[in-house]
């Protein structure tokens, strides 16, 4: 069946062919988003918030983030954990009647294999496991089953256990994969990474049932979930890459919710429709000007930090950033651990003398040129225009390239840029998140291919600040841990790879039929929404 019959079909069943006012079917969450950047459904590939979020509404991880409080976790494929008195052992017993899409019962080895599988494969997620001690040689002995409903995690560090929690068993890495259905697919010793370009082979609540790339994401829920059942079977998600269309389709009712809306396009949605909610929550994603540091000029920090006092931090809070996003300069997010407060974290106004000072002493009085590349985000665009008119007053020639966000991420892995607009999304309500990803950078080469540490993607490496980062992680006291991390990101913005803009806030427009939309700042969930 195709995904248009699958509709049309769950339409006829919810009464609404024929009816005068466009509506939605009843069985089905119909949602636009900006969804380009997809290329795989592998949990040990992905890297794009995007797509994190529907892998998560399709496969279970050991734990889930609690709805109402991100920091806090709930039971999903293990119905309970202990831990050991020194804290270097995680005991998880998976709960009873877990099944796989195809009927076939799904077992702690199964879950074993998946974690040990995201190691041995090597891509970016592999990072999620390997800072904290489980290699290729090592997490065979490191992460067990000792029967079918056990998993024993061992760490070779005292750890803060909720950071394991929520850095692994609440993270994709952690997901219970088909290995049968894997090794029956596996081509050249992939473990199934072609298999799962477009297809899931998970426990959990929905399937992929069909991916168009560059049109829309079907899910289908499973009928053999052995959990709660979602309250809508369908979810249909159309790549709509313009704000102003989705906003059309949405007033028009054509779909449920729009999710990459302006700050413009929510304010006049607030004001002006009845037939619309206006949701919002502060995200743990922070939007950043990258700066590739393996080159000139962008190797220099006084050039770097230059490009900081361009940006109209107080101008952009007032056009752009209204209703999406509030200025942010640090590299913690706001609401975590360790974060500096909302205003020692945003220190930096635009001060254009400032700037062409530092760059008269970086060795560059006349200025320079650079591309700034930049993807499909709604605020891309504006911002770069807005530092593109800042450098231009002090001779520094940003020549701005638009791309599709797919391509946009390519470039950064590669490192093919000078400088480009990106987000960054924690996975971890703890400074650590950040600071592991955006700081930390285990190996610069380029054949190590560390293309989840968005550090490396920009170049930057400093032994100092990577120590500086282990001594926080470990640090036992609470206070001290916490005024690392501030001295941190105190340090980082004077000399740090990425100029950060702000720390965004997700708001979508909601049809008023589409009831118990439920998001926190690292879980959507797909399958709470009911009609």
């Amino acid at each position: 069946m195709t995904m248009r019959q699958l509709l049309l079909a769950g339409a006829v069943a919810g009464g609404t062919i024929g009816a005068a006012v466009a509506e939605t079917p009843g069985n089905a969450l119909i949602m636009a988003y900006n969804i380009d950047a997809i290329s795989s459904f592998d949990p040990a590939q992905i890297a794009e918030a995007v797509t994190d979020e529907i892998i998560m509404n399709t496969c279970d991880a050991l734990v889930d983030n609690k709805t109402d409080d991100e920091a806090d976790f709930v039971p999903a494929l293990a119905e309970s954990w202990e831990v050991s008195e020194d804290g270097r052992t995680i005991t998880f017993h998976l709960r009873d009647g877990i099944v796989f899409p195809d009927g076939t019962p799904g077992t702690a080895g199964d879950l074993v294999w998946s974690m040990q599988r995201v190691v041995k494969l090597g891509f970016g997620n592999a990072a999620s496991l390997t800072e904290y001690g489980f290699t290729a040689d090592t997490i065979g002995e490191l992460i067990t089953a000792p029967d079918d409903s056990t998993v024993v995690m061992k760490l070779d560090k005292p750890y803060p256990v909720n950071l394991i929690l929520v850095s692994i068993a609440a993270n994709r890495v952690s997901v219970m994969l088909n290995r049968a259905e894997l090794e029956e697919n596996e081509q050249d010793g992939d473990l199934g990474n072609a298999y799962l370009q477009d297809k899931t082979a998970c426990v959990g609540p929905y399937g992929l049932a069909q991916w168009n790339p560059g049109e829309s994401v079907l899910l289908q829920a499973n009928e053999n979930y052995g959990g709660e059942a979602p309250k809508l079977p369908r979810v249909l998600i159309r790549h709509v890459a313009e704000p102003g269309t989705q906003r059309l389709l949405l007033e028009n009712g054509d779909i449920d919710i729009a999710r990459d809306l302006t700050s413009q396009d929510l304010t006049a949605l607030e004001e002006g429709n009845e037939n619309v909610e206006v949701v919002r929550k502060l995200n743990p994603s922070l939007f950043y000007m990258g700066m590739n540091v393996s080159k000139p000029p962008f190797d220099d920090p006084k050039v770097r930090l230059a490009m900081r006092h361009l940006i109209d931090y107080q101008g952009l809070a007032e056009s752009v950033m209204k209703g999406v996003g509030v200025p942010r300069a640090a590299f913690v997010q706001l609401g975590a651990f360790g974060a500096l407060d909302e205003q020692e974290g945003a220190p930096f106004i635009q001060d254009l003398e400032k700037a062409k000072e530092l760059l008269a002493e970086a060795g560059h009085p006349d200025g320079f040129d650079a591309s700034l590349i930049i993807g499909s985000h709604p605020y891309a665009n504006p911002i770069a225009q807005s530092i593109q008119e800042a450098a231009s007053q002090i001779g520094v020639n940003l020549q701005i390239e638009r791309m599709a966000n797919a391509q946009l991420y390519a470039r950064n892995r590669a490192r093919d840029f000078d400088a480009a607009l990106l987000g960054y999304k924690s996975g971890v309500p703890d400074a650590h998140g950040m600071a592991s990803r955006l700081v930390y950078n285990p190996d610069n080469a380029l054949e190590a291919k560390n293309t989840q540490y968005p550090a490396w993607r920009a170049g930057y490496y400093d032994e100092a600040m990577n120590a500086r980062i282990e001594e926080a992680l470990f640090e036992p006291d609470p206070a001290k841990r916490e005024e690392l991390y501030h001295e941190l990101q105190r340090d980082i913005m004077q000399e740090g790879p990425m100029a950060y803009v702000m720390q965004t806030l997700g708001g979508a427009g909601i049809r008023k039929g589409l009831k118990d939309w439920t998001w926190n700042g690292f879980r959507v969930y797909y399958d709470l929404a009911s009609k």
